[in-house]
């Protein structure tokens, strides 16, 4: 079913293709006659053919349409077969997965016209309409057909890249969070840890005292054994959810933002710390995952400068707001010095994805960007009192992959498009161009001298009065001018430079000079 439906639709493609081709000729053929109407007769048949096999052999039916038209006129462009020319250039281009072909092609009718051009004496001008003619019916239309191609194909290969790219980085994105996670599962078993363990020093101090009753102090046995207990258990679930490629911590479970800036500096950094003068953590009564995220944005963010930015200065600033409840922190680099070093490869964005979790876990909002100044901030907002959540005023999101890669793809089809569009006009201006030279340079050059002129007796050998010619010929007859005798091989060259009015017209037969006269345009 799925297959004749195909075919259907084929056939129904084929049919319309052909009967738009054929509209021009059916109403040309009504009123032709002689060779003419027998070379349009057998357009129907092979059209019928061309668009029978056009979407497997475009250039088949290309090469049909242009046969057509040089069997009507060696320049080409004839009023009945232009829309198959143009249909046909546009299928070409948008059905021939290889340029190359159609280029060859192109050059293959180029000279094959210039032949046609030099063995019917219709002169190098025929030949440049023909030129024009292809270059706008035929490879005009094979451009923007070459440009559908390319914008679906790059638009469909885009979005497979970007829907990849979007599972990757998701992926990507989940590892992070889980690691941070994990991080945090550190955190608090480095500080529940240490807390449990002087609870069971204590437990154990009470269970000694002497002062104590044996009840007292089985109760501080109890407890002892229970904190201990407590420390094995966070021991072996920490233990899990630790990631085997984290590294060990180099820092102090309790070491505030005050002494990470102070041993970033130490190792070279060019750091300052703003209002950091309260305590060596976050600040007082500050929660505890609010302090470790305020510890973790700094150490994130520092990293990131000496990574990415070395030698730039560096700004570190803790801001605390009692009326708002809340606490800021943000870090921010000026632009990478000139003789920094080589550049650092392109980070992935783990680190700050890691980051946005913790924070969000804190009930903060994590926020980062270029600066104006062409630096990098990292900046976060936390809550003083636990338990609270901040308003999410997270700036837009970022576009996804996909519709960056779509809008990649689309700004390489647009300059495509130009390409396609300015090519063209540059060719035909080119051709323009010389079109024009070599006219002014044959009309200068087929001034025949009026004295030369008088001197010609008719009978004379045509290869005696050709010697004495001009080097060039006019490009015809003067408009208006009647036709020669039958039998009459005539030659017009100019009385004047860059006068087309008027003209001197020899004639030969059987070759001898057998007419001479000056004729003027109607």
């Amino acid at each position: 079913m799925i297959q004749w439906i195909r075919r259907s639709g084929a056939a129904r493609s084929a049919l319309v293709l052909w009967l738009a081709a054929c509209a021009p000729v059916l109403l040309k053929a009504t009123s032709a006659g002689g060779r003419d109407l027998w070379v349009l007769l057998a357009g129907f048949p092979l059209l019928a053919g061309a668009a029978a096999v056009g979407r497997t052999r475009p250039l088949v039916g290309l090469a049909v349409a242009v046969g057509l038209s040089l069997g009507l006129s060696v320049e080409l462009f004839t009023s009945s077969y232009w829309a198959a020319l143009a249909l046909w250039g546009y299928l070409a281009g948008r059905w021939t997965a290889g340029a190359r072909p159609a280029l060859w092609f192109f050059a293959a009718v180029a000279v094959v016209d210039a032949l046609a051009a030099r063995l019917t004496g219709a002169g190098v001008w025929a030949w440049f309409t023909a030129l024009t003619t292809l270059l706008f019916n035929v490879v005009l239309p094979w451009l923007l057909g070459r440009y559908r191609r390319q914008y679906e194909h790059l638009v469909r290969a885009g979005w497979e890249l970007a829907d990849r790219m979007e599972r990757e980085q998701r992926a990507v994105a989940d590892r992070a969070r889980l690691r941070e996670r994990s991080r945090i599962a550190g955190d608090m078993h480095d500080s529940l840890g240490h807390d449990l363990a002087l609870i069971a020093l204590r437990a154990a101090a009470l269970q000694v005292d002497p002062e104590l009753s044996d009840r007292h102090r089985a109760a501080a046995a109890e407890l002892r054994e229970a904190a201990a207990a407590a420390t094995g258990q966070l021991r072996d679930i920490i233990g899990v959810l630790r990631t085997g490629d984290d590294p060990a911590p180099t820092a102090p479970a309790d070491e505030g933002v005050g002494a990470l800036v102070d041993r970033a500096r130490a190792a070279g950094l060019a750091v300052e710390l703003e209002d950091g003068g309260a305590d060596r953590r976050g600040g007082p009564g500050l929660p505890p995952m609010a302090d470790r995220a305020v510890y973790r944005v700094a150490q994130e963010a520092l990293t990131n400068a000496a990574k990415h930015a070395p030698g730039a200065a560096v700004r570190v600033r803790l801001v605390r707001d009692p009326a708002a409840g809340e606490i800021t922190v943000s870090v921010a680099n000026g632009p990478r010095p000139a003789d920094g070093g080589p550049p650092e490869p392109a980070s992935g964005g783990n680190g700050l994805v890691g980051l946005d979790e913790r924070v969000r876990l804190a009930g903060g909002v994590l926020a980062h960007g270029p600066t104006p100044e062409g630096g990098f901030e990292v900046s976060a907002r936390l809550p003083l009192a636990p338990g609270v959540a901040l308003a999410a005023e997270r700036a837009a999101a970022p576009s996804s992959t996909s519709a960056r890669e779509l809008a990649r793809a689309r700004q390489r089809v647009r300059r495509r498009l130009v390409e396609s569009i300015t090519v063209p006009l540059a060719v035909a201006a080119g051709l323009a161009v010389l079109w024009g030279g070599f006219h002014f340079y044959t009309q200068y050059h087929s001034v025949l001298d009026r004295t030369t002129y008088d001197s010609l007796r008719l009978g004379e050998p045509r290869a005696d009065v050709e010697s004495r010619m001009p080097p060039y010929t006019m490009d015809g007859a003067p408009d208006g001018v009647a036709a020669p005798p039958p039998g009459w091989d005539c030659a017009y060259y100019g009385v004047r430079r860059y006068d087309g009015r008027s003209a001197y017209r020899l004639c030969f037969a059987d070759g001898r000079l057998v007419g001479k006269d000056v004729v003027t345009s109607r």
